[in-house]
């Protein structure tokens, strides 16, 4: 897969400060992939041949499902099948696990062609915004004023930073927990607003909700990031 598809300027990413912009990435680099591999790709073989290997997962077999080129979609499943048709009865690579650990677990049922290229797409994503964030003062800024950082993400982001300067490692550290914080003492503020709503004595047409009514679904996004 060519390497400029999965291609994202981060600073743009950060500039709309809505919501978590790691998630924006996520999102970004997964449309990128599955409009590729519904699209030119179908005729590539060497992107044939990944895809016969790994397949996709349910997700990601529904979404492009959801796309308008059937076609594209029926063509993968039709090499990716013959190749099982092959190797499925006789247990060959296709259902080794990749680590000792995975010895009992088929890599065909737990691997996915779009998951692969997301996961190595963000991990150089994640290096560019660290170093972003060590040598420009401008970007540290448009960090620290984004919106929120779900909680796997925030977890990403600290696991990764230790690849920075001890200077810089702190200051993004202590960023990433500020969005955090912030994201919820918010949420619990609005889940218990809603949960005090159905107390008899706020109940009522007139009953303000404030902010409250969506607070479920939000803190589910911060927490599981879908």
């Amino acid at each position: 897969m060519r390497e400029s598809i999965l291609t994202i300027p981060v600073s743009e990413i950060f500039e709309p400060k809505c919501g978590c912009p790691i998630c924006t990435m996520r999102d970004m680099l997964e449309q990128r992939t599955v409009d590729y591999i519904m699209g030119a790709a179908m005729m590539e073989p060497d992107v044939r041949i990944e895809t016969n290997k790994q397949g996709f997962c349910k997700t990601h077999f529904e979404q492009m499902r959801a796309c308008k080129n059937r076609l594209s979609l029926a063509l993968m499943l039709q090499t990716h099948l013959q190749t099982l048709d092959k190797e499925i009865f006789s247990r060959k690579s296709i259902f080794e696990g990749k680590t000792a650990k995975q010895k009992k677990v088929s890599v065909i049922n737990n691997d996915c062609f779009v998951c692969n290229k997301i996961e190595w797409g963000m991990s150089r994503l994640m290096v560019t915004t660290l170093e972003l964030f060590s040598k420009q003062a401008d970007f540290r800024k448009l960090f620290a004023e984004q919106e929120m950082l779900c909680l796997p993400h925030y977890d990403l982001l600290v696991s990764m930073s230790e690849s920075v300067d001890k200077a810089s490692r702190s200051a993004f550290i202590d960023c990433c927990n500020s969005l955090v914080k912030k994201q919820l003492d918010l949420l619990i503020e609005d889940v218990s607003h809603y949960c005090n709503m159905y107390d008899y004595r706020n109940s009522g047409k007139d009953g303000d909700w404030k902010n409250s009514k969506d607070s479920i679904e939000r803190a589910i996004k911060f927490l599981t990031t879908r």
